[in-house]
This record gives structure tokens, C-alpha cells and sequence, in this order.
């Protein structure tokens, strides 16, 4: 095991035995793909979506939110192009019995040339220390240019057969490049065939002749189809945005890494109406305001990288993704979409309404168009506890386990601990307590030693606790504890709501 599955195996249990993610039904033995979030993880994904939501919402004066419904008409996903390609290509082996995506198992594939040739680079900075020029090694070393080579002897036949749906072809590169199942060794491969991701049901009773309707898939087309109603009702000017956190729904092939591709998620998306020709603008401008909102958190800006999309998606004319490096490696958290005018163009072909937008300065009308930005909620908290979990030695020999989740996202702001269950302790951290949760979070917590309750109060991410001890009850001062640097000072009681406030606060300073 490597390390980083081995971290990874660490948060997946520290997760579960600290009230964050629970497997679904697991009274039941689970079900495959599905996570239910406990106490711990609720308060932390709200979190997320408070801090998206005002970043989206409430600090841009043209950004409105929505809340469509989940099941919506069976055209739209017609004329979005779901019905007729939303598929995963899809391919099983003879011997494991493992279905598998067969574009995954080339990417994976593609993934282990890039890990090579950064291990080259790796290797060869470490030789030369500050004189190493990557560019030109990575222009002139001949394993690198090899493997580089070889990605793009792989890219170009990859990409065509992706955006044809040429499935023999996908198949037929497997087999060159001697894939193997990761679970049996084997290359003993079934042809490689479409599978619809969306989940169907039936609406209205059988004897009413019921309609098929579908799951959402994304949220996006619930903001594509109200896009009149919201422009007309909020008197909304070009440009304008409308923002939208909801599930979605997609029967993944290959369910995997956790929390990271499951059967039900969340999404957090909005989508920015432009006029035509300024859509590439606009794109560069929320290509850099997400990776700010990102790196606003305080997660060391390497966690992060910008992927340039290959194989643009056929409504987009262009498109990145933000990558985060989770434990099992970069993989995408985010993506921002030029989406052109095809959602609104498709909308208006199949329901005969006219979606587009009068311009008062031009006095002409026309289809806006739409840039994208897309993250998964799910992913995000994945990130976020990733980059917190930490396991630390400290000087007097003893470990703990910490979660440094960002002061503005923690669970919990503030555990409140008498250091004794008696001398009247109790009840001025009762009286404390009282006053604290109306502003925050917080905890009440008098049972075992101090140093253990600080242990549990650190697993879960609370970024300070308060002791009430016998001082407090002659000068009303309590201990502040900080979380990551364990540092303790004396403040006045009353005074701890507006500290805590401060150091948790987003507003600029």
C-alpha cells in the first residue's frame, strides 16, 4: 500500500468514527456508492455552502439564486442532449467480472506516463538544485520526450474516438496498449459498449398511463430553463449570473474513492449570462475568481492546478477544470465551461418560447451565451478534509490526530469546558454556553481529563475551546485554546464572542 492510500484509508475511518460520513444503510450492509453525512459532516457542508452561496450571492449584486425541483420535463433532457449521449462507454472483464469505463482505464493508463515523467523531473531538480531549468529538461531528456511521445500517439487517436463514439476504436487501444484489469491481471476484455447514466422512473399512476421522467443528472438545466422567468421577474442586464446548490443523480459505472463519484450528489453551480463575442472575457475572469475563492480557505496554493480540456465538450468553446490533489491524486474539483449559446438555443428549438435577451443599449434582441462554473460539493468537502486531516508528534513524545479544517468552514466553533464537574464550574460554562450559541456552534463538554476533551474537540476540527476554571469565578477571565498551534492566553469572558468572531471572519480585514 502506498502512501497515500494508506492516508487515505486513515480519513475514510477517522470520518466514520467521528460522526462525518457514515456508509448508507450500513445496518443493512450499505449500499454500493451511497454516503450518509452525520453530525460532524452536515455542519461542515453546510459550511461549504454558506461560504459559496454568500461568495456567489450576496458579494455580487448580479448574481441571483434558484432552487428548481428535481424532476423536471422529460424534453428538456431531450433537447439538452441526455437522452441521446449522456453514456459512459463501458467495458467488462471475462475473468474479474469488474466493469470498468474505458476511457478511465486509458486515462489511468495516459496518468501513469505523466506520473513517470514527473518522477524524471523529480529526480533530475533534486540532482541539480537551483541551476535545474525544468522547461528545458522536459524539451530535451530523452525518456521524458519518449513518454510525452507516447501520450500523444495515445491523444490522438483517444480524443477522435471519444467525441464519434467510435467504441471498436476504444477497445482496439486497450488491447495496444495492454491494459490489464486492475483486480485479475487479466486482458481478457468484452467489447466496449454505451450505458446511459440517468436514472428513470415512472410519474403518475399506471392506470393514467404514466410518463417516464428522469432524475436530474446536473443542476444546470433547471437554471437554463427559468432563465426568462428570473431575468423578467429580478430585471436582470446582461451580464448577470443565477447561482443554484442541488442533488443530482447519475448511475455511475464505476462508483469510487468515496465521497469523490457517487450515485447521488450535490452540485453547486452557476452560470453566467454574457453577450455573444465577450463569453472568452468573461471565462478568464471566473477561471481566476474560483481559484481565488479556492485559495481564500488558506489550502497552500499546490493543492491546486488548472487542467486545459483536451476534448471540449460539444456545447463548449472552451473549458478548464481545477484539480485538487487528493490523496489517491489530482483529480478534478471544479469546472469552468464556455457553454456558447447551446443550452438556451436548445431550449428554444424544443419548447417554441423565445429565451433570449433585448438589449436596451443595441435595441436588438439575441441568445445570450453562458459561462459555466460547476463544483461538486461533495468533492469539496473531500478536499477540505483531506488537506485537514493531520497526524502529529508533539514534544512531549504524545500524538494526536488534528483536523486544521479552515476556522470559517469547522463543524463546531467553540467547545466550552469547565476543568471540574464541581466548585460551581458547571454552571458559569452553562452560563457561557448559553450566551455563545446564539452566535456560533459550540459545544458543552465536562466529562474526563481536560488534555483528553481537547483530544476530541481537535479530531473533529473545533478551532477553540474555552476552560472555565476557578479564576473565572474571581475576574470573569477564561483560557481561549487555539486549535493548531495549541496556544493558550487569558481573555475576558465577555470578550470571547468578539474574538472568535474575528479570527473566523472572511471580511477583509
Amino acid at each position: 500500500m502506498n502512501k497515500g492510500e494508506d492516508r487515505f484509508k486513515k480519513i475514510i475511518a477517522h470520518c466514520k468514527e467521528y460522526g462525518f460520513i457514515f456508509p448508507s444503510s450500513e445496518i443493512y450492509d450499505g449500499l454500493s456508492a451511497v454516503y450518509d453525512y452525520g453530525q460532524n459532516g452536515a455542519e461542515l457542508k453546510n459550511n461549504i455552502k454558506d461560504y459559496w452561496w454568500r461568495s456567489m450571492v450576496q458579494y455580487h449584486e448580479n448574481i441571483v439564486g434558484l432552487d428548481a425541483a428535481i424532476f423536471m420535463h422529460p424534453t428538456v433532457w431531450k433537447a439538452s442532449g441526455h437522452v441521446d449521449a449522456f453514456n459512459d462507454p463501458l467495458i467488462d472483464n471475462k475473468d474479474s467480472k469488474k466493469r470498468y469505463r474505458a476511457d478511465v482505464l486509458i486515462e489511468d493508463h495516459i496518468a501513469k506516463l505523466e506520473e513517470k515523467i514527473n518522477k524524471e523531473v523529480q529526480k533530475a531538480a533534486k540532482r541539480f538544485g537551483d541551476t535545474f531549468d525544468e522547461k528545458m529538461f522536459r524539451e530535451t531528456n530523452p525518456r521524458v520526450q519518449a513518454n510525452i511521445q507516447k501520450i500523444n500517439d495515445i491523444n490522438v487517436r483517444f480524443v477522435p474516438a471519444m467525441e464519434n463514439g467510435h467504441l471498436n476504436d476504444l477497445k482496439a487501444l486497450i488491447e495496444e496498449l495492454e491494459i490489464a484489469c486492475p483486480v485479475s491481471g487479466s486482458r481478457n476484455w468484452t467489447d466496449v459498449r454505451q450505458f446511459n447514466l440517468m436514472f428513470s422512473t415512472k410519474m403518475g399512476s399506471a392506470s393514467d398511463g404514466a410518463s417516464l421522467v428522469y432524475l436530474r443528472p446536473e443542476t444546470a438545466q433547471g437554471i437554463f430553463v427559468n432563465y426568462l422567468n428570473v431575468q423578467k421577474t429580478g430585471r436582470m442586464k446582461l451580464p448577470f449570473g443565477i447561482a443554484q446548490i442541488g442533488k443530482a443523480f447519475r448511475n455511475e459505472i464505476v462508483a469510487r474513492q468515496f465521497i469523490f463519484r457517487m450515485r447521488e450528489f450535490e452540485q453547486m453551480e452557476m452560470q453566467y449570462f454574457v453577450k455573444p463575442g465577450l463569453e472568452k472575457e468573461w471565462f478568464e475572469y471566473w477561471k481566476e475568481e474560483r481559484m481565488r475563492w479556492h485559495l481564500a480557505l488558506g489550502i497552500p496554493k499546490e493543492m491546486f492546478r488548472i487542467h486545459d480540456h483536451d476534448k471540449l465538450a460539444h456545447y463548449a468553446n472552451a473549458a478548464v477544470d481545477i484539480e485538487f490533489d487528493f490523496p489517491f491524486g489530482f483529480k478534478e474539483i471544479e469546472g469552468i465551461h464556455s457553454r456558447t449559446d447551446f443550452d438556451l438555443g436548445a431550449h428554444q428549438k424544443f419548447s417554441g418560447k423565445k429565451l433570449q435577451y433585448f438589449d436596451p443599449d443595441t435595441n436588438e434582441s439575441y441568445t445570450p451565451y453562458v459561462v459555466e462554473t460547476s463544483i461538486g460539493l461533495d468533492r469539496m468537502f473531500l478536499a477540505v478534509i483531506s488537506c485537514a486531516f493531520t497526524e502529529e508528534k508533539l514534544e512531549d513524545g504524545s500524538e494526536r490526530v488534528v483536523m486544521n479544517i479552515p476556522p470559517a468552514l469547522a463543524p463546531t466553533k467553540i467547545a466550552v469546558l469547565p476543568l471540574m464537574k464541581k466548585d460551581g464550574l458547571p454552571e458559569k460554562g452553562r452560563e457561557l454556553f448559553d450566551r455563545l450559541k446564539y452566535d456560533f456552534l459550540c459545544q458543552y463538554e465536562d466529562k474526563d481529563a481536560i488534555g483528553r476533551r481537547y483530544r476530541r474537540q481537535d479530531a473533529i476540527g473545533t478551532p477553540y475551546c474555552i476552560t472555565i476554571d476557578h479564576q473565572t469565578l474571581e475576574d470573569n477571565t477564561v483560557t481561549i485554546r487555539e486549535r493548531d498551534s495549541m496556544q493558550q492566553e487569558r481573555i475576558p469572558a465577555e470578550n470571547v464572542s468578539k474574538v472568535v468572531s474575528a479570527r473566523i471572519s472572511f471580511k477583509p480585514k
